[in-house]
């Protein structure tokens, strides 16, 4: 049944009441702060935004159902999830099927706020999420050559950064609009204590203009779904949601086995799984599809892709029965994962870690498999096998459900006594993903870059005796503020050979992993002068040179070309022997097959 509209004020209200809710199959709040911010401006102009679609529940059966909270506060890391609603037996609730993210974004501008990760800064660091409030610039005149069409001017902004009126901007915090009653006293108050007389004619009509949309103009329209199935609602949800819109695949079949399982929690648990992984270590990016791709490889359903065949009642019925491993075995492999030195920034592929997790979740080690000598030769083939797959281009790209799915085989049948490195890399070469590199790959692997995610990796692969549960850096061994362009013509190289040098600088050659602390130490300091400093033993420092590929340490710049070609050629020789394809037979009787690694 179609209702007519209603207004936003009269709409948040419902919400914190709790008479508007969510049910478990929705998803989570997706919307970056710019699209609240650019939705804002649409509901201002006048824009129509959509008519919602709601599924009336009766008192007598709200407590069959699972039903959550809109986000408010929202918190990148410590809440980014809607909140359950707990018991909510015996009360009509309405929930909604479609206008979550609208809905929900007008929550946040209106009563709450948004505190998203500064770049550049650890997840870890408090600090790094500032709290940000929607504001409303009261004097912001648009640009009439402006793209995108903007005709007001929102921010989320903290209270720093709002401040007070000055320059031409005037920032009004947008929740103070609720508690506004009336439209004309209210505001001439608030804008005669916060602007001159000459400002306040045109910020009235602006702040009138808010007060309109939320206060007066029925703008929320919806239509009411009165049936009672949740199966059908579940029909009519994916009907909706699953026509080309940003909600992917996996949120919809997450929606099913949200409705589907009985005993767990599922979308708490889900999420709660993937917070706990990513707070192993440094830091991990998991995210639910991870997990839900993991859930079906290791409780042995289907092919491992998101089919929604493989999310039917009985296999849901599996995936509960086995939760409880497969959150051990996880968190599990990400603390594994971790101690070999990956985190977010270079874990470039997440699908990696799934034959790990099947074959932990197969072996059930106990939690001393991370330390323990007895499992130490297990931990060094995962560690080899897992670099390895990362450096291969294209390993875990297309075709990975079945290529998951083979391995998945590999390891049920040979991983008995032993992590199967052998099996896992004939079934890969079968599959066209051979683990063995040719020589134009190891020529572009030892020109690696810097600022490629991969370079940890390779150079984790070429010095293994590092302990890499500290925190490492990769290092430039020649610093790279000696190599500015000025600089190295000040010293008297030629522009080409300049140019070839600042390539150099940031290239596998002139790059080492270096413990965070000695990195600090060593700053911008020439790597011989580092060298005797922090090694003083000529013995020690010469069994350092030795054992990260140095060779002959040189002082000046004018030398690095020549370290550097050494070097180069050294770590190349190194890979190759590492991952190298091994040199076929010659002659009759020849095997052309493909040698694989062990």
């Amino acid at each position: 049944m179609y209702r007519t509209g209603t207004t936003i004020k009269e709409t948040l209200d419902q919400i914190h009441r709790h008479d508007l809710v969510l049910p478990a199959i929705q998803r989570e709040f997706v919307w970056k702060p710019d699209q609240v911010c650019r939705f804002f401006d649409s509901i201002m102009q006048g824009y129509p935004f959509g008519t919602f679609l709601y599924w009336s529940v009766e008192p007598e059966n709200s407590g069959k159902f699972k039903f959550f909270d809109f986000v408010r506060d929202y918190h990148e890391r410590d809440r980014p999830h809607c909140p359950p609603l707990g018991e909510v037996q015996h009360r009509r609730l309405t929930a909604v099927l479609d206008g979550q993210q609208r809905l929900t974004a007008l929550n946040v501008g209106l009563r709450g706020s948004m505190a998203r990760k500064l770049p550049h800064k650890w997840w870890n660091n408090p600090r790094a999420f500032p709290v940000r409030k929607l504001h409303l610039d009261l004097l912001w005149v648009p640009d009439e050559e402006d793209e995108e069409g903007l005709t007001y001017r929102f921010n989320f902004l903290t209270e720093g950064e709002a401040g007070s009126p000055a320059g031409g901007v005037c920032w009004f915090p947008v929740r103070r609009i609720l508690s506004m009653e009336n439209a004309g006293p209210a505001m001439s108050r608030w804008l005669n204590a916060h602007l001159n007389q000459e400002n306040v004619d045109e910020a009235f009509e602006k702040l009138f203009q808010l007060y309109e949309v939320v206060h007066s103009k029925h703008l929320i329209a919806y239509y009411e779904e009165e049936r009672q199935d949740l199966d059908k609602a579940l029909q009519i949800f994916i009907r909706t949601n699953d026509g080309g819109t940003p909600l992917s695949h996996s949120d919809l079949l997450l929606s099913i086995a949200v409705a589907q399982w009985t005993n767990y929690d599922a979308r708490q648990e889900i999420h709660n799984l993937v917070d706990d992984l990513n707070r192993i270590g440094v830091g991990f990016r998991f995210t639910k599809n991870l997990v839900l791709k993991a859930g079906l490889m290791l409780s042995n359903i289907g092919s491992v892709g998101f089919r929604v065949k493989n999310f039917n009642r009985h296999n849901m019925e599996i995936l509960e029965k086995n939760w409880a491993e497969i959150k051990q075995a996880l968190r599990l492999t990400v603390q594994l994962v971790s101690s070999y030195g990956f985190n977010g920034q270079n874990l470039t592929a997440q699908n990696s870690i799934l034959p790990i997790a099947y074959y932990l979740f197969c072996k059930r080690p106990p939690e001393s498999f991370l330390t323990h000598s007895q499992y130490q030769a297990d931990r060094q083939a995962i560690r080899g096998w897992l670099i390895r797959s990362l450096l291969k281009s294209g390993v875990w790209g297309s075709g990975l459900d079945t290529l998951l799915t083979d391995l998945r085989l590999v390891i049920n049948q040979s991983g008995r006594d032993g992590y199967p490195t052998h099996q896992l890399g004939q079934a890969m070469t079968r599959r066209g993903r051979p683990l063995l590199f040719d020589e134009e790959e190891i020529e572009d692997l030892v020109d690696m870059r810097y600022s490629d995610r991969l370079t940890f990796a390779l150079l984790s692969l070429l010095f293994p005796f590092i302990d890499l549960q500290n925190q490492f850096h990769i290092d430039h061994i020649y610093p790279q503020s000696r190599f500015s362009r000025k600089r190295l013509m000040k010293a008297g190289f030629s522009v080409e050979t300049s140019t070839q040098l600042l390539s150099e600088c940031q290239r596998l050659g002139n790059l080492q992993l270096l413990q965070g602390n000695l990195n600090n130490e060593k700053r911008a300091k020439m790597p011989k002068e580092w060298l005797e400093q922090a090694y003083p033993d000529p013995i020690n420092r010469q069994e350092y040179q030795e054992l990260h590929l140095l060779g002959d340490v040189p002082g000046s710049i004018q030398d690095f070309e020549g370290f550097y070609k050494a070097r180069r050629s050294r770590m190349r020789d190194r890979i190759g022997k590492l991952l190298g394809r091994r040199p076929l037979p010659i002659g009759p009787g020849s095997s052309t097959d493909e040698a694989t690694s062990s």
